[in-house]
């Protein structure tokens, strides 16, 4: 039903071309049918012109007339290969925009619960298959079909008995391929799911090279991906076994027939019932009788891929998307307010994260957020930045309501440097200005020197146009102070931290927190650490434990409190 109604949704604009092919190919197999009533005449003309003479004029005509039939049929085959290619491709690329789309509009919980190369399979893997699949399938479908009718139409007409003798003859065979066809269903399905398994594992595994080789995790993971693969192996056997039986099995349908209209054809000759051209034509109606029998079986099987990968492509694009806010009204002139308000969320029914957060922070000010590892640090930014939805309380940016608010204008207030500093492949200069307008070079070259960056970008071979790939060697804290400079170039009222010196040496910290002190000036920062030196000049610290605030102030005042805070900043001095 997926398939049907993904269909239903994203290709019904594609109905009239597919009708014209439809018309292309039935007209070239209409063509072809009719050929061999013309081959049949020249056969009766010469076996009659052996005891007399031989009609030279309308032997002729006819080859005339065949010419014709088939110069015909080879252009409507052309057309209809043309349309059905283009159709094909269409339709794969705008599934492809669709996807795009889908991903942008997706909340980040998907991403939470979903492999990430099976994501990427179906953009990749199930669209090519879905592509190659129909191109090569739906044309030779309508084909095989008009051929199919057609030939038994003439067949039919042409004589009843032997008419008989070609269907009954096949029909056992097509209902045997129906049946195959039916059986290996189930493995083309799985065959994609297992595609997309060891496309996600190898992704994984080359993603943490380094950490399999570190721990000597090699011939384990080599052992994993081996049972992934024979698994791959097993579906793609059974399923083009299955398949691939048809071809030799229609072969043998197609000969068989052949030899009994031969057998009974010699009968009805020797009574005078029908001459020998009528054996020929049927010769070639059985041939095309059993060639789009041949073709229909391909042509499912071609099919049932598409219909496996289809499914898989639909179901994503059928997932729940985030609900639109383009009725919220819109924050101009944000001063930097931020209000917590009894915060609740959890990722699960019945679960809580963050439980009664509340707390107020004004415009300028610099709030650390501190606690042990999966106290809910990370989790409560993300609410800040309406990556998920509360279960209960407000979160207000200059008293509005961020639920009130479109999603694009609450993120927009805000800069974000992260723990992983995310670059490109592109010039230094477009990864510094990403996604802003009007941005001008001495602003870039301001940012760049705030950061103590502008020298070594000046020292690689282009400057600031140098392209980012593997050939240019970055160092974490280069690429940490890069991620710095595009906020400080982007200039928002609001700023997140987010473990942004915890995976640099102890020298590159200090000049990353200069960086920094430089960008926190006058905005609004939620500063997340596990480093509590970092943070010692924050106006409030907020001690998160299990999700709740158990301690709150400055530095100052939560180690004489001697508590939860004092406890972790002193373990980090102790040997």
């Amino acid at each position: 039903m997926k398939v049907i109604e993904g269909i239903k949704k994203y290709g019904l604009e594609y109905i009239k071309p597919l009708i014209l092919a439809i018309i292309f190919a039935m007209a070239g197999s209409i063509f072809t049918i009719v050929g061999p009533s013309q081959l049949s005449k020249i056969t009766d003309l010469i076996s009659k012109g052996l005891f007399t003479t031989i009609n030279l004029q309308d032997v002729m005509r006819i080859v005339i007339i065949l010419a014709i039939i088939y110069v015909a049929a080879a252009v409507m085959s052309y057309g209809q290969g043309f349309i059905m290619a283009t159709i094909t491709q269409k339709f794969t690329q705008k599934l492809r925009t669709k996807i795009t789309e889908k991903i942008n509009h997706l909340p980040l919980q998907y991403f939470d619960t979903h492999n990430e190369g099976d994501t990427l399979s179906r953009v990749t893997n199930d669209l090519d298959t879905v592509g190659q699949s129909l191109n090569q399938s739906l044309g030779l479908l309508v084909s095989a079909v008009t051929l199919l009718i057609g030939s038994i139409i003439m067949m039919f007409t042409t004589n009843v008995t032997l008419g008989f003798t070609a269907v009954l003859s096949v029909l056992l065979g097509f209902v045997l391929t129906i049946f195959l066809i039916s059986k290996s269903q189930r493995y083309f399905y799985n065959q994609q799911n297992k595609l997309a398994d060891v496309s996600g594992y190898l992704e994984e595994v080359y993603a943490g090279h380094d950490v399999v080789k570190t721990y000597n995790y090699t011939n384990e993971a080599r052992t994993e991906f081996e049972e992934m693969n024979d698994d791959l192996q097993s579906n793609v056997w059974k399923s083009q076994f299955l398949s691939g039986i048809m071809q030799p099995l229609m072969t043998f349908i197609g000969n068989f027939g052949y030899v009994m209209v031969s057998v009974i054809g010699a009968v009805l000759v020797l009574n005078g019932q029908i001459t020998i051209g009528v054996i020929v034509a049927f010769m070639i109606y059985v041939r095309l009788f059993t060639q789009p029998l041949t073709q229909i079986t391909q042509a499912f099987t071609s099919l049932q891929s598409a219909q496996a990968a289809m499914k898989r492509v639909f179901t994503f694009l059928g997932e729940k998307e985030v609900a639109s806010d383009d009725n919220k009204q819109s924050l101009v002139g944000t001063k930097g307010n931020v209000e917590f308000d009894n915060v609740e969320f959890g990722y699960l029914p019945g679960q809580k994260i963050i439980k009664n957060f509340t707390m107020k922070a004004k415009a300028g000010q610099k709030i650390a957020i501190v606690g042990p590892t999966g106290s809910g640090k990370t989790t409560t930014v993300n609410l800040l930045m309406r990556f998920y939805d509360l279960n209960a309380g407000k979160i207000k940016i200059d008293g509005v309501n961020i639920e009130d608010m479109k999603r694009s204008d609450v993120r927009n207030q805000f800069d974000m440097v992260l723990q992983d500093a995310w670059l490109f492949e592109d010039t230094v200069k477009n990864n510094l200005i990403y996604n802003q307008t009007g941005v001008t070079d001495e602003q870039i070259k301001e940012a760049t020197k705030a950061v103590d960056l502008d020298h070594f970008i000046e020292t690689l071979p282009k400057g600031y146009d140098t392209v980012l790939d593997d050939s240019v060697s970055l160092s974490v804290g280069q690429k940490q102070l890069l991620t710095i400079a595009r906020a400080l170039i982007r200039n928002k009222p609001m700023l997140i931290l987010d473990e942004a010196t915890s995976s640099v040496d102890t020298r590159t910290e200090e000049q990353i927190q200069k960086a920094m002190d430089i960008l926190m000036k006058n905005r609004t920062s939620f500063v997340i650490a596990h480093r509590l030196s970092t943070i010692k000049n924050a106006d409030l610290i907020l001690v998160v434990k299990d999700g709740e605030i158990i301690e709150r102030g400055t530095h100052d005042e939560l180690m004489h409190e001697n508590g939860f805070y004092e406890e972790m900043y002193n373990s980090q001095f102790q040997k």
